[in-house]
């Protein structure tokens, strides 16, 4: 007998040699007719897998928490997928076909790409391949074997070749089909329901566009109908939502091919709201005791040496520009340059925390097939600060980041986040700064001062920047994705890197420690965040036009137009709809364009001086004097809609 500890912390011994399946059955059969893979001492695992040895075993089943168990599910109906292409169009050659976040997609080498037609009939030759209930088994091969098991599909075969020596080749078979794959696999195709295949697009071989098209198809799997109808009305909200859409009908923001991918120009609807999103931050700040600074968006290739960043970031920075003697890059972020203001001149430890900030616009180079929108840009603008602080000053200053970023949230009404404490992987030593100790101090001093804050928060690992640990503050969006928006970073290496100091109490030099903070991220990431949470509904304070005036005839434009004037006087964002149109059919284009306020003006307004005010959302507020009508908008204002 063997002993297995499952995830809620109870023993279960089993015989050796028991499969997952065979321990799920002994718990409950409920279990067992849901599991869809085992994770046995961290490793994911068929349900098929034996134990041999004691272990920690946690079954994972398809529900909304466990993307391990919807993985196994999805790469199954992967495999599915495949074999139902290869049956109806037997020249196409396999690609990939992975699981995702949300379903899975498999890649095909096919003459031409999939019409409409085809993927229905794909999809009806899928259901066929479930109802067969087809049993599916793993098998593995030495290199030599595994290569003429595939002789006739070259992208299998290039993957073949690119595995080391000696590893293990496994593969699953399901009736006349056959795949290489790691797995894990459900243990045969009836186990899945119910199949939808989403749509189809062109995907370079291996991301690369040095490589051929493939034909990729999106889809995805579920045990239920209902769920499958869940998240198809999942998607069409997300349509709904989708900043681009809505950046196109509100004109707030445009791309163009001239200009370059990625790099999307703000229209005035745009402009306006990105311009009070930077006033709000900035004189957020500058009242905290920020004191704001611009600096260049080149810079030498040696600072990004000294920073660090070079070794750890240049692929994702833009390649270098030989000007006469120097060699230029744009940067992909402001540090190095806060770390160079600070060094201009001598401080004391009486001068610190000293606070720089800056809405900076750095470059990240980022392919063609990743950009999108505002949400990923090749150039950004981001706010961005630097706080220089003594050792003991870590936990009072990192506190007046957090007691920020909650105040900003609630302006915005904010409240589905978390926070994250980001810690590097230590295995992974190309990716950050190989300095054991100075991790070890970091994470366990920002462990300590989220825990005496009060902070709640879970651990990633990982996560981390290369220099540093980190605090990020994760928001569920609408339509349930999880996203990052402020963090607040602990940083020993870069004062050590450029050799910063302070002279302290004792008259000797001492090494500050700087504190990286972004409360709203990059301005443009941050703006899509917010079409899609408002649904381009914005509310008042961020609306680009706040009120538009609607003269009924043209004997009340004099009238509209004075009364935009003095709108206008006290800082409001107004126009006037003056053309020669129904009322009505303005009442509804205002609606559209998601106007806060509508204010109608006819024969009876312009005689009693007054205005008759409809609110976006919550429709005819009837009629009121123009003093009452502002002092509902300032109320509004002050409050932000709260």
């Amino acid at each position: 007998m063997i002993k297995v500890t499952l995830k809620d912390g109870s023993i279960l011994e089993v015989q050796e040699g028991s499969s997952i399946l065979e321990v799920a059955q002994k718990i409950s059969e409920g279990l067992a007719r849901n599991a869809t893979c085992g994770e046995v001492d961290g490793e994911v695992k068929d349900l098929r897998y034996e134990l041999q040895q004691d272990c920690s075993l946690v079954i994972h089943t398809f529900n909304n928490d466990d993307l391990e168990g919807k993985k196994a599910y999805w790469h199954t109906t992967s495999h599915i997928m495949a074999q139902a292409v290869k049956r109806l169009f037997p020249n196409a050659k396999l690609a990939i076909g992975p699981a995702i976040e949300e379903g899975f997609y498999y890649d095909f080498d096919v003459e031409k790409p999939f019409t409409d037609e085809d993927k229905a009939n794909i999809e009806e030759e899928m259901k066929k391949i479930i109802k067969e209930d087809l049993e599916i088994k793993r098998f593995s091969l030495p290199k030599d074997e595994a290569i003429k098991l595939m002789k006739d599909e070259p992208y299998k075969v290039e993957l073949i070749e690119d595995l080391p020596e000696g590893e293990e080749i496994s593969f699953y078979s399901q009736g006349d089909f056959t795949d290489l794959c790691a797995g894990p696999h459900v243990n045969s195709t009836g186990k899945i329901k119910v199949v939808k295949i989403l749509s189809s697009s062109g995907a370079y071989w291996r991301g690369s566009e040095k490589n051929k098209m493939l034909q990729r198809i999106y889809a995805i799997s579920f045990p239920k109908a209902s769920l499958l109808q869940e998240h198809l009305d999942f998607l069409e909200e997300a349509k709904q939502r989708d900043h681009r859409r809505i950046g196109k009908e509100q004109e707030l923001f445009m791309t163009h091919e001239l200009v370059g991918s990625g790099l999307p120009m703000y229209l005035p609807n745009g402009a306006t709201i990105r311009r009070i999103l930077e006033r709000y931050i900035a004189d957020k700040e500058i009242a905290l005791g920020y004191r704001h600074v611009y600096t260049p968006s080149l810079a030498n290739v040696d600072l990004y040496k000294t920073s660090g960043h070079w070794d750890h970031y240049k692929d994702d920075m833009f390649p270098v520009m030989k000007i006469e003697n120097e060699e230029l890059v744009l940067r992909p972020m402001n540090c190095p340059h806060h770390m160079l203001i600070y060094k201009n001149k001598l401080h004391s430890y009486r001068d610190l925390p000293i606070r720089i900030g800056e809405l900076a616009h750095d470059f990240r180079y980022e392919s063609s097939g990743s950009v999108c929108g505002l949400e990923r840009v090749r150039e950004m603008c981001q706010n961005d600060a630097h706080i220089f602080v003594t050792p003991e000053q870590i936990k009072e200053v990192f506190g007046e980041v957090v007691k920020l970023i909650l105040t900003v949230y609630e302006d915005f009404g904010f409240n589905n986040y978390t926070f994250r404490l980001s810690l590097r992987d230590k295995n992974n030593k190309e990716k950050y700064f190989d300095d054991d100790q100075m991790w070890e101090t970091a994470e366990s001093q920002l462990r300590d001062i989220l825990t005496e804050l009060g902070i709640d928060f879970y651990e990633a690992e990982g996560e981390a920047a290369f220099y540093g640990p980190k605090l990020d503050v994760q928001i569920k969006t609408a339509i349930g994705h999880d996203v990052t928006i402020s963090t607040c970073q602990l940083d020993f290496l870069l004062p050590q890197r450029f050799e910063l100091e302070y002279i302290g109490e004792d008259g000797g030099a001492h090494r500050p420690v700087v504190i990286h903070r972004a409360i709203l991220g990059t301005f443009d990431r941050f703006l899509s965040f917010l079409i899609e949470e408002y649904k381009g509904s914005f509310p008042l304070w961020l609306a680009p036009t706040q009120i538009k005036i609607l003269p009924i005839t043209d004997n009340q434009h004099e009238y509209a137009h004075k009364l935009k004037d003095k709108l206008f006087a006290q800082g409001f964002r107004v126009t006037v709809d003056d053309r020669s149109e129904k009322t009505g059919y303005k009442i509804r284009e205002a609606e559209i364009e998601r106007v806060p306020y509508m204010v109608v003006v006819g024969a009876k307004e312009l005689e009693e001086g007054t205005v008759a005010v409809r609110s976006r959302d919550d429709g005819d507020l009837g009629t009121m004097a123009i003093s009452d009508f502002e002092q509902k908008i300032l109320d509004e204002l002050e409050n932000k809609g709260k």
